[in-house]
């Protein structure tokens, strides 16, 4: 009991201290629980809508996925004959059942061209209006599509791109483009979580989806009363024949629910991966505090046990304030969860994902998560201060505050963290001499782990050699207000070590990952200068196939000297070895494409695989299988009949463009695939007549201008589009790291804080001697700015080592330039001079304001 209260005395008498350790552990348990917190809430949603969705039983065309997803290669939903509804209407148990086309290959735009598609990534939905649907849908304004002429549009996409009754909307689709004026608007009766679902009647919709009548993608079956899901599934099955994939509404849902999880999962453990990330930080800025703490209540701690304190009980006094620091970050921090759950919904929303806060879904595991995790967490972080407290002698009453060094402890530390830096800086260079990435990044990772953690342990004795360094750059120009920054830095190598190392993380991350992705680009830009002979790319940035229409329309600008087309579909291999592998990518293209891209070939030539019954493979491929040049492979085409291809040409696979592709011609694939079988185009090469590259783009431009979902790109536009993407994602990540580097700053506040209050007799004497206010807090704040570009240093050279490692391995795959992104090193780098600049104006600022007389009679 006596040990809680003298805890709670300790804790409130320096709650202010306590507050910023507070903010660390509150931001961290936040993100954890935020996280938490909204992916459940999007499986709530998901799981709502797949459940209301789904009729009881539904047969699905051969082919369709068990998502029900439609995406074809060739562009037209997988489809059943129109006499399958009558066979299911005939089973036992069936109430009713009703025949459905949709498709998601599609594209659909308004009156000015501009497409109607989520900017989220969310799908576009394009069917017939039927019984299910309105279930789950209710029509609010103008009516049912009935006849070619209308469309049915829901309200959110109404309200995103501000439509009415009588606009004129075009679906595009691999049939055609067909043309139909909004008839009416329906509102979700469900959260939607961003789709775009427009409704056509039965008959418009088969012929612009499929160009067919006589067929659905889908029949919706109600179950009688008295049979269950499963006993009419058994039914309908008999009733058909093999060949059609049969669900329940679970079935249906689960499936739904699991190609959700996948994307759901992986997003889950990366924002946990950076709430670890911040934890750890976090602990730096905890076991700060604590010693500074200590250190400050070294003579009260020795009369403590100069009364009678025990060591163990000295020892849970500290623990048990750490604790209070725990539980009380840590309940703060679940609220604070919920909050930020509720703000990326919102975020998500501006980005065309609708989530509903009626299906905020907080599990009970979530607040036990946040809280077992900040308490835990904060009293590890706090068992080595409390343990150097309590060692503290009794004698140590006697003594002035501050605990003495422990010389031993450092030589110890020293060579500890020479060690395991040493160790790191190993795993890093075997990372970097690997033959193979898959083996390398094993050394990678024990590489950045040791190099890391070594780092941190060496970082009091790195200290002492960095900052005279820095100093004598930054500091000396100051003077006298200089030179006593410097050596309060010095004063506490292991403080200052620690203080850095907080920062240092975040740091190292975002160099680590800056040279990354600058190799990247820089390598993918190389290989395009390299490769790439074609003038002109047109692709679709949402991944659309390109249909035979808008093949045509390419064909059709002036100024091309020709177009290229690219397919690619799955196959099954049989290889000279007797190995059969299943679901095999194969690329057909026209010959032309062979100088299009100069692939590296590592024998015979590229050009002789666009002969009839030829083709190429990759050199690992090859090797894998006993492949020579005219080694025969049976390809059984998807959708097609199986062709015996004569290899004709090895190409590299040390390439970034195309990597692991095996061509053929599309005559060669056009032989054994029927004509509706056939994948539409992924990509399209142009290239302009000598001297006309602009006026060609201009045409190619003009000529795509009624599909408004292709992009036509020349290399400089490529070049830019790929920059740009990599550069989003390397923001995305940068701003989830942004949390850990705010916690960082947090301990650079702390430490200055308690750092002052430690030398408030000392500031006291120099204020009496003649340092004027602002020459003290300008020293702080140089003392604070030299902190940080220590941790800055340590950081952005960690993270280039690490990042130019990875390059190592990824040159192994092709990406062979290494870049140093030097503006964003050098930007980063002065950036942390500002965050140390920030970081001391509150502290500077109540030194500031000390009583110099009161400050003088402190003990």
């Amino acid at each position: 009991m006596t040990v809680m209260k003298t805890s709670m005395r300790n804790f409130f008498a320096h709650k202010g201290r306590m507050a910023l350790s507070a903010v660390a552990v509150l931001l961290s348990v936040a993100f954890v629980c935020g996280t938490l917190v909204f992916t459940d809430t999007m499986n709530t949603t998901f799981d709502k809508l797949f459940a209301a969705t789904s009729s009881d039983v539904q047969v699905s065309a051969k082919g369709a996925s068990d998502t029900g997803e439609t995406q074809a290669d060739n562009g037209k939903p997988p489809v059943m004959p129109a006499s399958v509804l009558g066979e299911v209407r005939k089973a036992e148990g069936v109430k009713s059942a009703e025949g459905t086309v949709f498709s998601t290959s599609v594209t659909v735009v308004d009156a000015d061209k501009d497409s109607l598609s989520p900017a989220g990534g969310a799908p576009t939905i394009v069917g017939n209006w039927n019984a299910n649907d309105a279930r789950t849908m209710k029509i609010s304004s103008g009516n049912a599509p009935r006849g070619p002429d209308q469309i049915m549009v829901d309200a959110d996409t109404v309200d995103k791109h501000h439509l009415k009754l009588g606009d004129e909307i075009g679906v595009i689709t691999a049939v055609g483009t067909h043309r139909a004026k909004v008839s009416g608007i329906a509102e979700f009766e469900v959260t939607n979580p961003g789709a775009a679902i427009f409704y056509l009647d039965t008959k418009t919709a088969q012929k612009a989806l499929v160009g067919d009548t006589g067929v659905y993608t889908n029949v919706n079956v109600t179950a009688a009363s008295g049979f269950s899901d499963a006993q009419v599934k058994k039914n309908v099955t008999a009733a058909l024949d093999s060949g059609y994939q049969i669900q329940t509404a679970k079935e249906v849902a689960d499936a739904n629910a699991e190609d959700v999880g996948d994307f759901m999962g992986v997003m889950k453990y990366a924002m946990l991966g950076f709430a670890g990330i911040a934890f750890l930080v976090g602990i730096f800025l905890i076991i700060n505090t604590f010693s500074m703490l200590v250190a400050q209540r070294t003579r009260e701690i020795g009369l403590m046990r100069a009364v009678g304190s025990s060591r163990r009980q000295v020892n849970r006094s500290v623990l048990a304030e750490a604790l209070l620091l725990g539980v009380f970050g840590s309940v703060l921090g679940v609220g604070a969860g919920v909050g930020l759950a509720i703000g990326l919904m919102k975020l998500m929303g501006a980005t065309g994902m609708n989530l509903s806060t009626d299906d905020l879904t907080v599990a009970w595991t979530t607040p036990v998560v946040g809280l077992l995790l900040g308490v835990v967490v904060t009293v590890l972080a706090a068992y080595l201060p409390a343990r150097r407290a309590g060692k503290v002698s009794p004698m140590a009453a006697l003594r002035d505050s501050g605990a003495p060094v422990d010389a031993k402890s450092g030589v110890i530390r020293a060579l500890l963290g020479l060690v395991l830096t040493g160790a790191g800086g190993c795993g890093l260079y075997l990372a970097s001499q690997a033959d193979k990435a898959s083996e390398g990044s094993m050394w990678l990772g024990g590489g950045v782990v040791l190099s890391l953690i070594g780092f941190v342990v060496i970082g009091p004795l790195l200290a002492s050699g960095v900052v005279r360094v820095l100093s004598a750059v930054v500091l000396r120009i100051f003077g006298p207000v200089g030179r006593m920054a410097e050596r309060n830095a010095l004063r506490n190598p292991r403080r200052t070590g620690a203080t850095g190392a907080a920062l240092m993380i975040g740091l190292a991350l975002v160099a680590c990952l800056s040279v990354v992705g600058s190799s990247m680009v820089a390598s993918a830009t190389d290989q395009l200068d390299k490769t790439v002979g074609t003038d002109f790319i047109i692709q679709s940035d949402s991944g659309q196939l390109i249909t035979p229409q808008a093949v045509q329309a390419a064909r059709s600008a002036e100024g091309l000297k020709g177009v290229t087309e690219y397919k690619w579909t799955e196959a099954d291999f049989t290889t000279p070895d007797g190995k059969t592998l299943e679901k095999t990518a194969i690329t057909a293209a026209d010959p032309s494409y062979a100088t299009d891209l100069s692939t590296e070939t590592v024998a015979g030539n590229l050009k002789d695989a666009y002969r009839p019954d030829s083709m190429s493979v990759h050199e690992e491929f090859a090797k894998d299988h006993g492949i020579s040049l005219g080694s025969k492979i049976s390809v059984a085409f998807k959708d097609g009949s199986t062709a015996r291809l004569t290899v004709r040409a090895i190409t590299s696979s040390e390439v970034v463009i195309d990597q692991g592709a095996m061509y053929t011609s599309i005559d060669t694939m056009a032989k054994y695939v029927p004509a509706d079988k056939m994948p539409l185009d992924s990509l399209l090469f142009a290239s302009a007549k000598d001297g006309q590259e602009t006026a060609a783009y201009k045409s190619l431009k003009t000529a795509l201008d009624d599909y408004p979902q292709y992009t036509v790109r020349d290399q400089t536009d490529y070049k830019e589009a790929l920059k740009d993407q990599i550069g989003q994602l390397l923001n995305m990540i940068y701003g989830l790291l942004a949390l850990a580097i705010i916690v960082a700053i947090l301990g650079v506040v702390n430490t200055l804080a308690l750092s002052v209050v430690e030398r408030t007799r000392e500031i006291g004497l120099m204020r009496a001697i003649g340092l004027s206010r602002r020459q003290l807090r300008r020293m702080i704040r140089l003392e604070s700015v030299v902190i940080a570009l220590f941790g800055a240093l340590l950081g952005l050279g960690l993270g280039m080592g690490w990042g130019a490692t990875a390059q190592q391995l990824l040159a192994l795959e092709g990406m062979k330039v290494l870049e140093i992104p030097w503006p964003t090193i050098i930007g980063v780098f002065l950036g942390s001079a500002f965050v140390g600049l920030f970081a001391a104006l509150v502290p500077a600022f109540r030194a500031g304001r000390m009583n110099v007389l009161n400050a003088i009679a402190t003990e």
